[in-house]
C-alpha cells in the first residue's frame, strides 16, 4: 500500500449490507465470525459519523410475496422470518443522520434509490462492508463499478458461508474492480 490517501472525506460513504438480526448473527460465518464482523462495521460506522459522513445501511426485506422466483439449481428454503429477522443489529442502530435503503433482492443497487441519494451527496467513492461478501456486498459492488464508483472493501467487516467463498469474491472480483484493505487501515484515514 502507498502513502497515498485512500479516503476523500468529502466524496466518500459507507454503505453496510445485510448487517441485520436474521442474516447477520449467523454463527457459521467465515473466515471473519459475525462478532467481527458486526464490531468492525460498528467501528467504520461510528467514525463516518463521528467525521460527518454519510452511512447508508441496506437491508433485505423479501417477503414471499416479492421474492424473485428464479428457476435454479439450488434454491434457499428458509422458514418465515422471525418479528425482528429485517431490523438491524443493535451495533449500527440508524441514527436520524443515515440513510436506510431496503432492498428485495442481493444487491443495494437494483429498484433502490442508493445511486440517487449517493449522487445528490456528491458521492464518488463508497466504503463496501456487511454480509455475505459474495451475496450481497459482491453484487452491489459490481453494480457499484458499473455505475462508475470507486470502492473500498473493509475485508475484514465481511464474511461468507465459507472462507472460500469470502476469499473467492475478495481476490477475484474486489481486487479487481477496487482496493481491499482492513478496518484499522481504513480508519487510519478517518482519524
Amino acid at each position: 500500500m502507498t502513502n497515498e490517501s485512500i479516503v476523500n472525506m468529502d466524496k466518500t460513504a459507507l454503505v453496510v449490507i445485510d448487517l441485520q438480526k436474521g442474516i447477520a448473527t449467523n454463527p457459521e460465518l467465515r473466515p471473519h465470525s459475525s462478532q467481527e464482523v458486526i464490531a468492525n462495521a460498528a467501528k467504520l460506522v461510528a467514525a463516518f459519523r463521528r467525521n460527518n459522513m454519510p452511512v447508508f445501511l441496506v437491508h433485505v426485506m423479501a417477503t414471499k410475496e416479492t421474492a424473485l422466483k428464479v428457476i435454479s439449481d439450488l434454491s434457499f428454503v428458509r422458514p418465515a422470518p422471525a418479528a425482528d429477522w429485517f431490523e438491524f443489529v443493535p451495533e449500527i442502530t440508524p441514527t436520524p443522520s443515515d440513510v436506510v435503503i431496503t432492498k428485495r433482492q442481493w444487491g443495494a443497487f437494483y429498484g433502490t434509490d442508493l445511486d440517487l441519494q449517493l449522487r445528490r451527496r456528491g458521492i464518488d467513492t463508497i466504503v463496501l462492508c456487511g454480509v455475505s461478501t459474495d451475496y450481497g456486498v459482491e453484487s452491489t459492488a459490481r453494480f457499484a463499478y458499473e455505475y462508475g464508483y470507486q470502492q473500498i472493501f473493509a475485508e475484514d467487516a465481511m464474511a461468507s458461508r465459507s472462507e472460500e467463498q469470502h476469499n473467492a469474491a475478495v481476490n477475484f472480483i474486489f481486487k479487481r474492480i477496487g482496493r481491499v484493505r482492513s478496518t484499522e487501515e481504513i480508519l487510519r484515514e478517518l482519524d
